[in-house]
């Protein structure tokens, strides 16, 4: 088993919520939102986040709307519906429970190991 491809997968079941996150702050376009999750460390490529902002959209997640750029074409902005808010909520209560549960494991079997 390769560590890499654990790693991928863990990232992956997370981009959503950090997603989710990055647009709760504020609306965001898909450059601006990569920017973000690399400065995290959550190193994603376009052809991962593209179809996922679309699922997201599809789910009445997200919305969008174009704005002029002053230097190139029209951006796409990408924000949370008021569902979108919810969904999040929701995400974050699961996330600080399983972050707890996964501590307590593995802080568990760290003091096991000593």
């Amino acid at each position: 088993m390769k560590i890499e491809n654990t790693k991928a997968q863990m990232r992956k079941g997370v981009l959503e919520y950090c997603i989710l996150s990055v647009l709760h702050q504020n609306d965001a376009y898909v450059a601006e939102i990569l920017e973000t999750l690399k400065a995290a460390k959550l190193l994603v490529v376009e052809g991962t986040i593209y179809p996922l902002l679309t699922r997201l959209k599809n789910a009445d997640l997200l919305s969008y709307r174009w704005e002029e750029s002053t230097g190139g074409p029209p951006r796409k902005y990408y924000g949370l519906t008021e569902q979108g808010e919810n969904f999040l909520n929701e995400l974050s209560e699961t996330w600080n429970e399983l972050s707890f549960a996964v501590e307590q494991v593995t802080q568990s079997k760290s003091k096991d190991d000593e």
